[in-house]
C-alpha cells in the first residue's frame, strides 16, 4: 500500500533528491569538471567588465572578445615573465642550497650548545649533520620538482585541457550569462520565486564581494611581496611572495606561512641581521595595507563569511574534491551560508519556535 505524502512534504523530497543526484555526478565527475568549473568562474568574474562595454553600446558578442582580448594581452606576458623569474631563482637557490645549509647550521651551533645544557639528551652534532645533508638534499629534491612542474607544466593532459577548455567555456559563459540566469529565473517554483531571487542576490553580492574582492586584494599582495623580496635580495623572493600572496584568501595562512619561509631562507642566506629585519618590514607593511586599506575597500567588512567557516569549507572542499573543491569551496559556502541564514529566519516565525 502507497504511502501519501502531503504536497509540502512532496517537494522537500523531490528538492533533496534532486539535490543528492547533483553531488553524486559531481563527485563521478570530478576528474573532468576542472575546466568547465575554471571557465565557469572566469566568466562570472569577467562579467562586470563585459557589462561595461555593453552599456557603451557594443553588443555583447564583441564586449565578450574584447574582454577576452585585453585579458589575453595583459595576462600571458606577465605569466610568461613570472614562470621565466622564477625558474631563474630556483636554480640560482639550488646551486647555492648546500652552502646556504652549512651556514644555518653554523648559526644554528650557539643555539644548539645552550639546547645542550637544557636537554642533555640532544646531540649538537647529529642535528648539524642532519642539516647539512639530509635537509638540504630534501630540499633541493623538492625545488628541483616545482621547478620542473613551473618549466614543464603539471600533468599535461590536465594542462592541455586547461588550455584548450577552459577559453572557449569561459568564452560562451560571459556572452550567454545574462540569457542563461534569464532561463534559470524561468524555472524557479513561482511559490518561491520571490524568496529564491533574493537569496539569489544575497549570494551574489557576498560572491561579488568576496571573490572578486579577496582575488584583487591577492594580486595586489602577491606583486608587492615580490617585488619586496626581490628588491631586498632574498633568492625564491618572488616565488615566495608570489605563492604568499595567491593563497592570502585562506585566512592568515597566506602572510603567515611566507612571513616564515621567507624568515627562514633570509636567516640562511644572510651573514647580517639588516636584511632579514627588511624581510620582516616588507611583510609588516604588506600586513598594514591589507588589514587597513585593501581588505576594507575591496572585500568589505560585511560579506558574511567568516574566516572560520572560510577555511574549513577549503579543508573540506580539498579532502572531498581536490583542486576542484578548493575552486568551489568558497562558492558553496556562500550558498550554505545564506541558506541557513534564511532557514533560521524561517524558523524563528514557526510554531515550532514560537510554542
Amino acid at each position: 500500500m502507497a504511502v501519501l505524502y502531503p504536497k509540502e512534504k512532496r517537494n522537500w523530497m523531490f528538492w533533496l533528491v534532486l539535490l543528492a543526484v547533483f553531488c553524486v555526478c559531481v563527485y563521478a565527475l570530478r576528474s573532468v569538471l576542472l575546466p568547465f568549473v575554471a571557465g565557469i568562474i572566469i566568466g562570472y568574474l569577467l562579467d562586470p567588465f563585459a557589462t561595461r562595454f555593453q552599456k557603451l553600446g557594443v553588443s555583447r558578442t564583441w564586449a565578450t572578445l574584447i574582454v577576452m582580448c585585453l585579458v589575453v594581452i595583459f595576462l600571458v606576458p606577465a605569466l610568461v615573465l613570472l614562470i621565466s623569474v622564477i625558474d631563474e631563482q630556483i636554480g640560482r637557490f639550488i646551486e647555492a642550497l648546500p652552502q646556504y645549509a652549512a651556514s644555518l647550521s653554523q648559526k644554528l651551533e650557539p643555539f644548539l650548545a645552550d639546547w645542550k645544557d637544557k636537554f642533555p639528551g640532544l646531540d649538537p652534532e647529529k642535528v648539524k649533520t642532519y642539516l647539512r645533508s639530509n635537509l638540504a638534499n630534501g630540499i633541493k629534491i623538492v625545488l628541483a620538482i616545482v621547478r620542473k612542474l613551473v618549466t614543464s607544466g603539471f600533468a599535461f593532459f590536465n594542462l592541455l585541457s586547461l588550455l584548450l577548455i577552459t577559453p572557449v567555456v569561459a568564452f560562451y559563459m560571459l556572452r550567454d550569462w545574462h540569457t542563461f540566469l534569464n532561463k534559470v529565473d524561468g524555472l524557479l517554483p513561482k511559490l518561491y520565486k520571490k524568496s529564491i531571487r533574493q537569496m539569489a542576490k544575497e549570494i551574489n553580492s557576498i560572491l561579488a564581494g568576496f571573490i572578486r574582492g579577496q582575488l584583487s586584494v591577492c594580486v595586489i599582495l602577491g606583486t608587492f611581496y615580490s617585488v619586496g623580496l626581490y628588491i631586498v635580495g632574498l633568492e625564491l623572493g618572488v616565488l615566495v611572495g608570489f605563492l604568499a600572496g595567491l593563497i592570502s584568501f585562506i585566512p592568515y595562512v597566506g602572510s603567515i606561512s611566507g612571513f616564515v619561509v621567507s624568515l627562514a631562507i633570509a636567516f640562511a642566506q644572510f651573514d647580517s641581521i639588516g636584511p632579514v629585519l627588511q624581510v620582516v618590514a616588507v611583510f609588516m607593511v604588506g600586513q598594514f595595507f591589507e588589514g587597513n586599506f585593501l581588505t576594507p575597500k575591496l572585500v568589505g567588512e560585511n560579506v558574511g563569511l567568516h574566516p572560520v567557516w572560510v577555511m574549513f569549507a577549503l579543508l573540506a572542499g580539498g579532502v572531498l574534491l581536490g583542486f576542484l573543491g578548493l575552486m568551489i569551496a568558497v562558492p558553496v559556502a556562500a550558498i550554505i551560508g545564506v541558506l541557513v541564514r534564511h532557514a533560521i529566519e524561517n524558523y524563528k516565525k514557526s510554531s515550532l519556535y514560537l510554542e
